[in-house]
């Protein structure tokens, strides 16, 4: 009866915060979960309960993931807004749950923050679980990867079924203690692969199996790559699901010998779309049906919009806030782009998770890789564009290369007054939402 009251209590806050235009996505299941934190428990759950967890590209999976399995022609719910935490979460399950707590899908897809997989799945498993990495993220919160790796595998026992990212050696760790099942994914060498790790972020160096330094074949970025332990077994190994031919400009890549393409030229993509490939196909949707949503659906990506601004191409990269690869990866990928560029970079919030203004992780941002003759300008804006600014002097950025942003409103007409080149905006989530906003309200077709 209790529980019940509590999916009422959610069904009628969530239809109260649209009609006053809210999102609803949270407030709902703070209230629901706050009444019994045990709710998610009593839920009567479909055949599949995926989950999709890790330090960085966890949204973007979960969205091809999704339309996968709809277009293949499964009854799917996932939480597309890209609320992840335990609020988010039960807002969404009780929302899809009849008063009886019967879940009205066929599959239950989640993306899922590292720290709440043991809240959000106490007693009921999931029946399989992406990770796509571990790596220093959000030092406040998280502390070191090992922590992040225990939070994650402390929730989980032999019903799951994990999709691993072979390249990932912090990830491949599991293979020696978990008793579950495990299918593994890994993109082989390309063009952009290095033999010298150049990141300053490299959080896995040692074999988890007896501790000697690992040789690495190649590296993709950070430590993400092919390495093996020259003392024992430990090792990438060959993946279950084996990514060729990647070709970040023509937006191809090979998968087990068949083409797939890829919804946008970032290595984080085709590192999503392998996990989404190894999921459904571990779940045993035909191959033909994956490779159609790939090949002839338009998948929209939910990184890296494009706009326009006259003639000059906006692309709006999200950088996450405290994860220094996921910035190496747009620092990468704007040098990479041909042409003068400016780029923009700033956030009002460190993280919308907590209040601590904890700003080492900038340390670890790679800024030096902007110190490059094709990057015109460097907008700072945000309330912490100061301490951007002092990052980017020691990163020997010259000074007439950086303009300070002070009122947000004024950034388009800075743009077309003081810069010529593309734009790239590198700024997180919030911050990314702003920019948005104002370059959309320009009369350029931007909607």
């Amino acid at each position: 009866m209790f529980r019940a009251l509590q999916i009422l209590t959610n069904k009628f806050l969530t239809f109260v915060l649209k009609i006053l235009g809210k999102n609803g996505t949270q407030f709902p299941g703070s209230i629901s979960y706050n009444m019994n934190q045990h709710v998610l428990e009593k839920i009567k759950y479909p055949k599949y309960i995926i989950g999709v967890t890790g330090s960085s590209g966890k949204g973007t999976t979960t969205n091809l993931i999704y339309h996968i399995l709809k277009e293949a022609g499964y009854d799917v719910v996932y939480n597309a807004s890209g609320s992840n935490g335990i609020r988010g979460i039960t807002t969404l399950i009780l929302n899809n749950c009849t008063i009886f707590g019967k879940f009205k899908h066929e599959v239950l897809l989640l993306e899922l923050d590292e720290k709440h997989l043991h809240l959000a799945f106490g007693k009921n498993k999931m029946t399989h679980l992406v990770i796509t990495n571990i790596t220093r993220d959000q030092p406040a919160r998280n502390g070191s990867p090992d922590l992040i790796y225990k939070a994650i595998f402390d929730s989980l026992d032999e019903q799951t079924t994990l999709i691993l990212n072979a390249d990932d050696p912090g990830l491949m760790k599991a293979t020696l203690s978990f008793p579950g099942k495990i299918k593994t994914y890994g993109i082989n060498k390309m063009r952009d692969s290095y033999q010298k790790t150049i990141n300053f972020s490299v959080d896995e160096a040692y074999c988890p199996n007896c501790h000697k330094k690992l040789i690495y074949s190649y590296y993709h970025y950070g430590h993400i790559g092919s390495y093996y332990c020259p003392n024992c077994d430990f090792k990438r190994g060959t993946p279950d699901y084996v990514g060729t031919k990647l070709d970040l400009e023509k937006q191809t890549m090979n998968i087990n010998n068949n083409e797939i393409h890829l919804n946008k030229d970032f290595l984080f993509t085709a590192y999503a779309s392998i996990a989404a490939y190894a999921l459904c196909d571990t779940i045993n949707i035909p191959e033909e049906k994956i490779l159609d949503t790939f090949n002839k659906e338009k998948i929209p990506t939910k990184r890296g919009h494009d706009l326009k601004l006259g003639h000059r191409t906006i692309t709006m990269l999200e950088s996450k806030n405290e994860n220094a690869l996921s910035y190496y990866q747009s620092l990468k990928y704007v040098l990479n782009a041909e042409g003068k560029k400016v780029v923009i970079l700033g956030f009002d919030n460190v993280s919308r998770r907590y209040k601590y203004n904890d700003l080492s992780w900038l340390w670890d941002v790679e800024f030096e890789l902007l110190n490059d003759e094709s990057i015109e300008k460097i907008i700072l804006i945000g309330r912490f564009k100061w301490d951007v600014r002092v990052r980017l002097e020691y990163a020997k950025i010259p000074n007439e290369k950086i303009y300070m942003l002070n009122d947000i409103n004024e950034i388009v007409h800075i743009l077309k007054t003081e810069t010529k080149g593309n734009i790239y905006t590198m700024v997180c989530f919030d911050m990314t939402e702003i920019l948005l906003k104002k370059f959309k309200e320009e009369p350029n077709g931007n909607h």
